[in-house]
């Protein structure tokens, strides 16, 4: 059976961890290892996080920021999947991976697609919906398709563990673009879920860092897919905004 791995980074979580974990310990499918990487929080977080008996790990400590904790989650990951659900994320639905599963057998092959994707829905800080994410998932993604930008949320991308690198802890906010870029450089079989997979807390590190993120994603761009059409790519970017 496919094993999926949950991986929650947390840091004084304590007013949107529960219904990620809840989200999880709902789970219609049994098959999943749910890891908890904190970075030494102080307020209520581990005390939350010891009512929920299905996490598999729980590790806290400090660490060197958000992308140097993913990495120790993905160091313990035992599943065919990963996927990082931070908190205040959450899965769509009780029977999200138990969906998942289902396209999968679906659609039979040799071995397991390396990547899963889907969509995203995105919710408040009390978990209400506000709509769906700006950017869609193409029913056919390589990873030159985000040249357009990141057009899976990093919430609903299923790794398959042996094609996980470690993220680059040299970015400060991208690492997740960069981390997402390189797992699909190594595989051509990458499933699109029609459906909402993770519902995405709109506020995170990254809006909250929206110019500093901007300029890094730009020169990871130029990196994966040269300068100048990455230039291009960005100056189509404003026209259509323009036109919109």
């Amino acid at each position: 059976m496919i094993k999926f791995t949950l991986i929650t980074v947390t840091y004084n979580a304590e007013e949107t961890l529960e219904r990620t974990l809840r989200s999880v310990a709902e789970q219609t499918y049994p098959y999943i290892e749910h890891i908890l990487i904190d970075g030494a929080s102080k307020d209520n977080t581990l005390k939350i996080a010891q009512n929920y008996l299905h996490l598999a790990k729980v590790v806290s400590e400090p660490d060197r920021g958000l992308y140097d904790a993913m990495n120790k989650g993905l160091r313990l990951a035992t599943g065919d999947y990963v996927c990082f659900l931070n908190a205040g994320d959450k899965l769509h639905a009780t029977d999200t991976l138990e969906k998942i599963v289902d396209k999968i057998q679906v659609n039979p092959s040799t071995e397991y697609p390396g990547v899963l994707y889907g969509h995203t829905d995105i919710v408040d800080n009390d978990g209400r919906y506000i709509g769906p994410r700006r950017l869609t998932p193409p029913e056919q993604l390589t990873w030159r398709s985000f040249k357009q930008g990141m057009l899976v949320c990093h919430q609903a991308f299923y790794a398959r563990r042996d094609l996980c690198p470690e993220y680059n802890t040299t970015f400060r906010f991208s690492a997740d673009f960069d981390w997402c870029i390189h797992v699909m450089k190594q595989t051509d079989n990458l499933l699109h879920l029609p459906f909402s997979v993770a519902d995405y807390l709109q506020e995170g590190m990254t809006t909250r860092n929206h110019r500093a993120s901007l300029i890094e994603r730009f020169r990871l761009m130029c990196r994966h897919y040269g300068t100048l059409t990455t230039v291009g790519q960005h100056l189509w970017f404003i026209i259509r905004a323009i036109i919109k």
